[in-house]
């Protein structure tokens, strides 16, 4: 069987699960928001079960040019902070603390396609490969972005491998989309 056949395959059964992905009700899978850097107000990020499981405050944006994702609590879980940026095509994901969690960086640009890279100290970098613009794409082995699974305009879903942890996932997107979309 070869690879066309195989992700054919794999993408029917993923469709066969449902809206959630999973049998458990779709604890991976989240809706995000296109371009939420430019709407400038609150927006929820919902599981595959449509729960409300984290908040984006995009009030902050117009403030302190800050995005920050807080849980279902309110609790302030990681912000993204735009400054004068150090490295050329990279911002930072912080934690509550203002500690780096995460560098993510514009690698390649080619006209046939954008490369991205996830610096996590600690953690082994990863490759972010496929079609950004479209939100078809995947970071490392651990995640993947697609229009797919979610018919809502302006959305698209990231579906997380089990044991990562996913508020930082769906910063990272959060920032791919922030970076690619700047100036369109």
């Amino acid at each position: 069987m070869g690879f066309g056949r195989r992700q054919e395959r794999r993408e029917d059964r993923r469709e066969d699960r449902g809206p959630g992905g999973h049998s458990g009700g779709g604890d991976h899978r989240y809706q995000m928001r296109q371009k939420i850097a430019s709407i400038g107000d609150d927006f929820w990020i919902e599981n595959g079960s449509g729960q409300k499981v984290y908040k984006i405050n995009g009030k902050a944006l117009r403030v302190r040019d800050t995005l920050i994702f807080e849980d279902a609590h309110g609790n302030e879980l990681l912000k993204i902070q735009e400054r004068k940026v150090r490295v050329k095509d990279s911002m930072e994901i912080e934690d509550a603390h203002g500690n780096r969690v995460a560098m993510v960086k514009k690698a390649l640009i080619t006209p046939v396609r954008e490369r991205w890279s996830v610096d996590i100290p600690g953690a082994s970098d990863m490759e972010v490969q496929g079609n950004i613009l479209d939100h078809e794409y995947r970071i490392g082995h651990v995640a993947e972005v697609s229009k797919k699974w979610f018919r809502i305009a302006d959305s698209y879903g990231i579906e997380i491998e089990p044991g990562q942890n996913d508020v930082l996932i769906l910063a990272v997107a959060a920032v791919i989309d922030m970076m690619s979309h700047e100036g369109r």
